[in-house]
């Protein structure tokens, strides 16, 4: 008597034909929360960046216009921020390295804080604005990275 033990050929290829459509539909869903998930961080700063500058308004009765920073949009690498000093005025400054160029201007007595971000680098940028009565909003569609 032949003991037959193990899978066959057809039972094999049926297994690697399902993990293969699974990690078809996985990879792209991954990619899209990384990307969402470092998008998260311009809201954050823009909130941050607006909560300074109406705390600096509470103390010295004005707003201070913010230079874009850093210089240009980062994309897909975060880059070290610069210490411009307008942001020190105002006291803030981010935790490490930013995924975003973030700016403020000063327009009739209100501020509108803008960040825009590239995560995936392909050129076109999420942005983000905040003013003095409106928390951070999209301006893009959501799956603009």
């Amino acid at each position: 008597m032949f003991s037959k033990k193990g899978f066959s050929l057809v039972e094999l290829m049926i297994v690697v034909a399902i993990i293969g459509i699974l990690a078809a539909i996985a990879i792209p869903n991954f990619m899209e929360m990384q990307y969402k998930a470092k998008r998260a961080e311009a809201p954050g700063n823009v909130d941050g960046i607006k909560t300074a500058e109406m705390a600096y308004d509470a103390a010295f009765d004005q707003y201070v216009t913010l230079a874009a920073n850093p210089a240009s949009i980062p994309g897909k690498a975060p880059v070290t921020w610069g210490a411009p000093a307008d942001y020190d005025i105002v006291g803030w400054t981010p935790d490490g390295k930013v995924r975003g160029q973030y700016q403020a201007v000063n327009v009739l007595n209100d501020v509108t804080v803008t960040g825009i971000i590239d995560v995936d680098g392909d050129g076109t940028s999420a942005t983000y604005t905040a003013t003095t009565s409106i928390n951070a909003v999209q301006n893009t569609a959501n799956s603009v990275y």
